[in-house]
């Protein structure tokens, strides 16, 4: 298969995946927005402005030069710092359910974090590229970006946005990995994490709830283990072929987050186990086509930027069904390109845009 044939079918899924979400999306917040903003196309109508603006943007990240992005890499973690730290300020962040996580912009909402994940793995892709040789090197090879990551953490965390900070060390460390970073330096940050991990999750009440719900949703069916049970039962009720398109009734007021974060959930239930596995494998196909870009870009700078873009795209769509499957804690990360979600819709797509533009210059 030719290069021209990979990139055709990486934006074919890419495409597919959107239009998926479009009418999931749809389907699963028509009668919430029904009921409570009295426009059940209220959040479809949203979503396709995202789309446009999401095309957009990724027409013009397809059209210049991806090296620019190495100029710039610096650049964008003093922005995204600058942002994280601007959006703590009483009166400019707008908080919503006790988090601190977006700028309000007219009728739009911006998540800043989303560009610092980008900025994350914008450095390190050109990280790599300048310190090949140095990379074996814990001094000079593991630690600066250990310390960017670390910083930018602490301020996502303040937010507090905990799942964030997780993905985006994931896909960090796995850029590192591929880098050529050792496992043992990597797994000495981990062992050393741990502790600190315990604490974040088991010092605040929300964060102990959650984890207390994913190893047994039964013990509170009522309370913290509400929403994975309300989630389990759209993914069983589906069964093999799903109740039918529109037809779930687990959107209807009982599952919680149902058109962002447990958008999977309903694709369960209406489109049944063939949805889901069909879901499974398009991100499997999406990831495959990635790698073949990744692995014919022209640069060092390009194969990391690529696999780092892909990789926070995969890590996040597993990440959302390992939790709406209960295989993992509920974290807030959205299905990407399926979930309903401006700010993480705008910017996958730019990452496709990105990922073809890098394909297009071998």
């Amino acid at each position: 298969m030719s290069l021209r044939e990979t990139r055709i079918n990486f934006a074919a899924i890419a495409l597919i995946l959107i239009c998926v979400g479009v009418v999931m999306i749809y389907s699963a917040s028509a009668i919430y927005a029904l009921e409570n903003l009295g426009d059940s196309a209220y959040y479809l109508k949203r979503h396709l402005l995202y789309v446009i603006i999401g095309i957009v943007i990724t027409g013009v990240v397809m059209s210049m030069d991806y090296q620019i992005l190495r100029k710039l890499a610096k650049p964008l973690l003093f922005i995204s710092f600058f942002l994280l730290l601007l959006l703590l300020v009483p009166g400019i962040g707008r908080a919503v359910g006790g988090a601190r996580r977006w700028f309000r912009l007219g009728m739009f909402s911006f998540q800043p974090s989303e560009l610092a994940k980008f900025s994350i793995i914008v450095y390190t892709a050109d990280f790599i590229a300048r310190k090949k040789s140095e990379v074996a090197s814990f001094l000079s090879g593991f630690l600066p970006v250990l310390l960017i990551l670390g910083a930018m953490c602490l301020l996502i965390l303040v937010q507090p946005d905990l799942g964030t900070v997780l993905a985006t060390s994931i896909i960090c460390f796995v850029m590192l990995f591929v880098g050529g970073v050792k496992v043992t330096h990597m797994l000495t940050i981990v062992l050393l994490s741990v502790p600190v991990l315990y604490k974040l999750i088991f010092s605040v009440q929300y964060r102990r709830n959650r984890m207390l719900a994913f190893l047994n949703p039964w013990n509170d069916p009522q309370g913290t283990g509400f929403q994975i049970i309300q989630s389990l039962v759209a993914l069983g009720s589906g069964g093999i072929a799903g109740v039918g398109l529109g037809q779930g009734k687990q959107k209807l007021l009982y599952l919680p987050a149902a058109y962002t974060d447990f958008i999977f959930s309903i694709i369960g239930e209406e489109l049944g186990f063939i949805g889901t596995v069909s879901m499974v494998i398009l991100i499997m196909i999406f990831l495959f086509q990635g790698i073949k870009i990744s692995l014919k870009a022209k640069d060092t700078f390009g194969q990391f930027l690529v696999f780092g873009l892909l990789s926070c795209l995969v890590i996040e769509a597993m990440v959302n069904m390992g939790v709406t499957t209960s295989l993992l804690p509920t974290k807030g990360l959205p299905f990407p390109f399926i979930s309903y979600g401006g700010t993480s819709l705008i910017f996958n797509m730019m990452y496709v845009g990105i990922i073809l533009n890098i394909g297009k210059d071998v």
